[in-house]
C-alpha cells in the first residue's frame, strides 16, 4: 500500500466571517481526498478533561476533491529577472561582492550568477565543496573553472571577485582579506592569511543562460517539480555588482577599500533603501538598467556588513556598515503552493476555531482557520495568541534545545509520530530554532504547513499541548459556561490597534500571549485606559518585541537578544529588526516590562508538575472579595489541571512593584512548592549562584491579582500557562472555573465594579 502524506495550510490564518479563505493542500500517495469544515471544540485528548472535540459544519462544499504534490522551495536567495540577457556580457566582464561565508565546505554555493545547473550554461562566482572560493563558466557542453588555492574561513569577511576577458580567454579569481577587529568571528591577531589571486585561462566561454540572474542561487530544472533554485549560499553577502571589462587586481584592490566603482553594469548597493522604520525585501540596483534583486523567503536585513566598526549597534545611526544580507538554505517563509479549495463562511456561523478536515485513506490533517465576526456580536473577545503561534511554528525544541530535558525532570518521551514530525523539514522551523548555520530564525510565517498548530497535537517529549490546541480549552469552558463571545487575533490587534478591542466590555488572552508589537501594546493600554477590562491569564506574556513583514502580514520577526528565556542569540550589532527599526528583544529592556500593563510578568519556567493557587490575605478586602465568592477560606485553587496536574504550572508570572506593577494592585492568591526544575528566568540574575529554584526561591511562583484602571476599568490576572487547562477539569465544575464565573460575569457589566465603592479603603482583613 502506497504511503499517503496529506498537508496543508489556510491562506489567512485568521479571517472575518464573509471573508474568502484559501487551503493549499499537498498530497502523496493519492489524487483524491475527502473534506468537510469542523469547528474545533476541544482539542486535548487528556481523560481528564472532555476529550477531543469537534463538530462538523453543514457546508455547499463538495465531499470529495482532487489532490497532488505540490513542491516548496526552501532557502533565502534574491532574483533578479533579467528579461533581455543583459547580465550576460557577451564581452569582458567582472563580478565582485563582499562575502561572510556561514558554511563554506558544506556544499557547492553560489554566490552569485546566471548559472544554469541543467545545461551548464552560463556563469557563478561560488564556493566549492571544498570550501574554496571558485569562479566557472559554461557553454551547455563543457565547463572551465578557477578555483582559489585556499579555503575560505567561515564567518570571515572578505572581498570575492572575478573577471572573464574572452579575447584572451583570462580568468582572475581574487579573495581579499576586508577582516577587522570588529566584522569577524576571529580577528586579525589570527596569523592567517585570507588572500588569494588567481589567474587562468580558460577553455570554455561562457554563454547566456536565458533565465533570471541571483544572488545566493543558481536556477535548477526538475521535470516534475519545475523550476526551483539549488546550489544555495549560507552566509552574508554585502554590496555587489558586474562589470563590463575585466578588473585588474589593482582595481579589485580599491573596491576593498570601499570605493564605488564607476560605470558598473549593475551594482546591488545592500545599504540603500534604508529608513528609520527599516528597510524591505528589495535590493536596489543603483546602476543604469536598475535591475533590482526581490529577496525570496526573507534574506536577513539589518545585519552588519563588511566595514562595520563596532561604534554603533543599529542601522539608524550608520546605515553604511549595515550592508550584511545573510542568507540560509533551509530559510522558509512562503510554500507559494496553489489555491486547492476556497471557502466563504457565512455571517450566520459563530466566531471560533474552524478547520478543514482533509481525509485520504488512514491519514488525517486539520487545517485551522480563526473566525471573527465581520461586526462584533458579543460583550467578550478572546484574543487568539497567533504572534506567539507563529513564533513556535513547527518548533523543534524537544530535539535541539539543551534545556529540553532539565525542564521536564526525565528524558523527553519521544513517540513515533514525535519522529516523523522531526522529519518534516522541508516546512521550514520556528524562531525558537536554527538555519543550518546555527544562526537563530527571526522570520516565521502562515504560509506553510505548520504541524503543531493542529488540534490534538502534544508537544514533543511533554504530555501536554501547547498554544492553540491548550487555548481550546478555555474556549471550551467559556461554552460550558454559558459565556458568549468572540474571537480576534493578535493581528487584527496589531493592524486595528485600539479599535479592535474597544468594541468589548471585556477582553481575555489566552495561555500563552508572549509575541507582542508596539501596536498591540499600545492598543491594551489604551483599552485599558478608556475604560476596558483585561482578563490576562496566560503565563510569559507581552514578552518579546515582535514585529510584521510590512509588505506581508502573514510574516513576524522577532530577534532575541541579551536577556531572556531564548533559544538563541543575535549576532553583535544585529538587534534591530529589519521592518521597523526598533530594537528588538524584551519589552522589559525597552522600558515596557508586563508588569505596566498588567501587573504581571514573566519569572520562571518549568515542565515537570503544576501546582495550587493558595489565598493571599488582600483576596479578603471587600474590593475583591466578589472574585472568590464560593471558595473557602483555606481552599487550595487549581489542585487540577491537564497541563501537569495544577493551575499554577509551564510558565509563571509575579507581581513586582519594582518592576512597575500599579501600586493599587491586589495580590490575592499566590502558588508555591514548585520544584528546582523552575529556576528563576534569566532577566532577573545579574550574578549567577545556587538557590534560584523552585524551592529555594520565592520569586519563583504564579501571582494572581486584581487591579482598577482609569474609567472603570480593570485586571484580573492569573500568571500560569496550565490556568485555562485546569477550566475542563471535574466536568468544567471546579474552583478555578467559579473564579473565573465571577470576574466574567462582574467584566462583561456596564458600570461600575463590586467592591468599587470599597477602592482606596484600607485593608479589611478576615
Amino acid at each position: 500500500m502506497t504511503d499517503i502524506r496529506l498537508f496543508g495550510y489556510s491562506d489567512p490564518l485568521a479571517a472575518k466571517l464573509t471573508q474568502t479563505v484559501d487551503f493549499k493542500i499537498s498530497a502523496e500517495g493519492t489524487t483524491e481526498a475527502s473534506i468537510e469544515i469542523v469547528r474545533l471544540v476541544h482539542g486535548d485528548y487528556n481523560p481528564k478533561g472532555p476529550g477531543f472535540i469537534e463538530e462538523p459544519i453543514t457546508t455547499d462544499l463538495p465531499k470529495c476533491i482532487g489532490v497532488k504534490r505540490q513542491y516548496t522551495q526552501n532557502g533565502s536567495f534574491a532574483r533578479v529577472t533579467d528579461e533581455h540577457a543583459l547580465l550576460s556580457p557577451k564581452g569582458a566582464f567582472s563580478v565582485f561582492a563582499f562575502i561572510w561565508p556561514s558554511l563554506p565546505g558544506k556544499a557547492r554555493q553560489t554566490i552569485m550568477g546566471s548559472w544554469n545547473v541543467n545545461i551548464s550554461k552560463g556563469y557563478g562566482l561560488g564556493i566549492n565543496p571544498e570550501g574554496r572560493l571558485e569562479f566557472w563558466v559554461g557553454d551547455g557542453k563543457n565547463v572551465d573553472q578557477v578555483t582559489a588555492d585556499i579555503p575560505l574561513v567561515p564567518k570571515v569577511w572578505v572581498l570575492a571577485g572575478a573577471s572573464y576577458d574572452p579575447v584572451t580567454g583570462e580568468a582572475r579569481l581574487i579573495q581579499i582579506n576586508v577582516q577587522n577587529a570588529w566584522n569577524s568571528h576571529i580577528g586579525p591577531v589570527t596569523p592567517y592569511d585570507h588572500n588569494c589571486h588567481v589567474v587562468e585561462t580558460l577553455r570554455v566561454k561562457p554563454a547566456a543562460s536565458e533565465g533570471d540572474f541571483y544572488l545566493a542561487g543558481a536556477q535548477e530544472h526538475n521535470p516534475e517539480r519545475g523550476n526551483f533554485v539549488s546550489l544555495l549560499y549560507n552566509g552574508k553577502i554585502d554590496r555587489s555588482g558586474i562589470m563590463e571589462r575585466a578588473l585588474t587586481a589593482a582595481d579589485m584592490a580599491n573596491i576593498a577599500k570601499g570605493t564605488v566603482p564607476s560605470g558598473a553594469l549593475a551594482y546591488w548597493d545592500t545599504t540603500a533603501g534604508y529608513t528609520d522604520q527599516g528597510i524591505g525585501n528589495v535590493i536596489q540596483d543603483t546602476g543604469p538598467h536598475k535591475l533590482d534583486a526581490i529577496g525570496v523567503n526573507r534574506p536577513v536585513r539589518a545585519m552588519t556588513g563588511w566595514n562595520w566598526t563596532g561604534r554603533d549597534d543599529s542601522f539608524r545611526l550608520n546605515p553604511d556598515q549595515y550592508g550584511g544580507v545573510a542568507f540560509h538554505d533551509d530559510a522558509l517563509t512562503d510554500c507559494n503552493w496553489e489555491t486547492t479549495i476556497s471557502w466563504t463562511p457565512p455571517a450566520s456561523l459563530r466566531s471560533g476555531v474552524y478547520a478543514l478536515k482533509v481525509m485520504a485513506g488512514d491519514h488525517v490533517d486539520r487545517i485551522p482557520v480563526i473566525l471573527r465576526p465581520a461586526k462584533p456580536r458579543a460583550r467578550i473577545a478572546v484574543q487568539m495568541s497567533t504572534f506567539t503561534y507563529l513564533a513556535y511554528a513547527n518548533e523543534h525544541l524537544s530535539f535541539e534545545a539543551q534545556i529540553a530535558q532539565a525542564i521536564v525532570a526525565h528524558t523527553p518521551v519521544i513517540s513515533a509520530e514525535d519522529i516523523e514530525y522531526e522529519k518534516l523539514q522541508e516546512f521550514g522551523l520556528s524562531t525558537y530554532d536554527h538555519h543550518t548555520d546555527g544562526a537563530g530564525v527571526c522570520y516565521s510565517s502562515w504560509k506553510r504547513p505548520i504541524i503543531n498548530l493542529r488540534p490534538g497535537y502534544r508537544m514533543a517529549g511533554m504530555t501536554f499541548p501547547w498554544a492553540l490546541p491548550a487555548d481550546l480549552s478555555l474556549l471550551w469552558w467559556l461554552e460550558h459556561a454559558g459565556f458568549d463571545y468572540d474571537l480576534i487575533t493578535d493581528h487584527d490587534v496589531h493592524r486595528e490597534g485600539l479599535e479592535a478591542l474597544s468594541p468589548y466590555k471585556a477582553v481575555i488572552n489566552v495561555t500563552h500571549p508572549e509575541y507582542y508589537s508596539e501596536q498591540m501594546l499600545d492598543a491594551t493600554e489604551n483599552y485599558l485606559t478608556e475604560g476596558g477590562r483585561v482578563l490576562y491569564i496566560g503565563g510569559n506574556g507581552y514578552y518579546w518585541v515582535t514585529a510584521t513583514c510590512p509588505d506581508d502580514s502573514s510574516c513576524i520577526e522577532v530577534r532575541k537578544l541579551d536577556v531572556g528565556s531564548r533559544a538563541w542569540q543575535a549576532e553583535a550589532g544585529e538587534g534591530y529588526l529589519a521592518n521597523t527599526g526598533e530594537r528588538s528583544g524584551l519589552w522589559r529592556s525597552r522600558g515596557r516590562p508586563p508588569q505596566k500593563l498588567v501587573g504581571l510578568g514573566f519569572t520562571a519556567e518549568g515542565m515537570d508538575r503544576s501546582e495550587a493557587f493558595e489565598r493571599m490575605p488582600d483576596s479578603f478586602h471587600k474590593r475583591v472579595a466578589w472574585i472568590f465568592e464560593g471558595i473557602g477560606d483555606e481552599e487550595l485553587i487549581g489542585e487540577f489541571g491537564l497541563a501537569q496536574g495544577g493551575a499554577a504550572g509551564i510558565e509563571l508570572d509575579r507581581y513586582d512593584l519594582a518592576l512597575g506593577t500599579p501600586p493599587n494592585t491586589l495580590l490575592v492568591a499566590s502558588s508555591c512548592g514548585h520544584t528546582d526544575n523552575y529556576p528563576l528566568v534569566s532577566e532577573e540574575i545579574t550574578y549567577a549562584f545556587p538557590g534560584r529554584g523552585g524551592s529555594q526561591d520565592p520569586q519563583v511562583r504564579g501571582d494572581m491579582i486584581f487591579f482598577n484602571t482609569p474609567n472603570d476599568g480593570a485586571v484580573f490576572a492569573a500568571g500560569s500557562i496550565a490556568w485555562s487547562q485546569a477550566l475542563p477539569c471535574h466536568g468544567g465544575e471546579n474552583n478555578v472555573g467559579t473564579i473565573m464565573r465571577n470576574v466574567l460575569k462582574a467584566f462583561e457589566k456596564d458600570g461600575k465594579l463590586p467592591g468599587s465603592a470599597y477602592t482606596g479603603d484600607e485593608k479589611l482583613w478576615r
